[in-house]
């Protein structure tokens, strides 16, 4: 999801990656504030380096940042999350129209590589490389799409979603699933979009269907404790 710009300490891809994974495991609930100063000193950077992880966070969605009050573990409400789902049925309706009319039988093999990764991740248990191998899928498709506007579309949705699913997901935290997305390349291989449209569609369902927004937050909001 981000790549590393600095190589001195912690690098700021590295600081953004723990933040997530943290988010991701739910060690950091929504509204959580993310103060610089304590960020500054767990990860021994200076507050220069927090404010350009913050502000990378914010761009994808995952941290909310308010003058004079400082950055928070951005909070999607059970509208948004209903929003987000319902755009994204839209979107990926349209990539997976504009890969079916042009996909090569090279990228087909790039899109089944890419699952191959997505089963080895969730093999070894590895939720960084799964969220990430996951999300990937789609805007991977978008890519194939040859449309940069769409694309542009999805990486904004797919951070909101991601965020909306790890901290609001009734059950525990698994992928989106490689078997719907290897399903979902049989019916673009087959050039058949109303097939893949349906498994697309069930597929984000599901994941909307799974939504709990009323469990009881007990989780840490001391950054040393999420960190140390």
């Amino acid at each position: 999801m981000y790549q590393a710009s600095d190589t001195r300490h912690t690098t700021t891809a590295e600081i953004c990656e723990r933040i997530w994974l943290s988010i991701a495991e739910k060690k950091l609930r929504p509204g959580t504030r993310l103060k610089e100063e304590e960020l500054s000193e767990v990860f021994d950077v200076s507050r220069a380096r927090i404010r350009q992880v913050l502000s990378a966070l914010e761009s994808d969605g995952l941290v909310t940042i308010v003058a004079n009050r400082g950055a928070f573990v951005a909070e999607p409400d059970i509208n948004e999350a209903r929003d987000v789902f319902h755009v994204r049925k839209q979107i990926e309706d349209r990539i997976i129209g504009h890969v079916i009319a042009r996909v090569s039988n090279d990228e087909i093999m790039q899109l089944e590589r890419h699952t191959a990764k997505e089963r080895e991740a969730a093999s070894r248990q590895d939720r960084s490389a799964t969220i990430k191998l996951s999300g990937g899928f789609h805007l991977l498709l978008a890519e194939l799409s040859g449309s940069t506007f769409l694309h542009g579309i999805l990486h904004d949705l797919i951070s909101r979603s991601s965020l909306i699913s790890v901290i609001y997901r009734r059950t525990e935290l698994h992928d989106c699933g490689p078997d719907e997305h290897v399903a979902l390349i049989a019916r673009i291989k087959a050039r058949d979009f109303e097939g893949a449209r349906a498994i697309l569609h069930d597929h984000l369902q599901h994941i909307e269907d799974d939504l709990d927004l009323e469990t009881e937050d007990t989780s840490l909001r001391d950054l040393r404790q999420v960190f140390g």
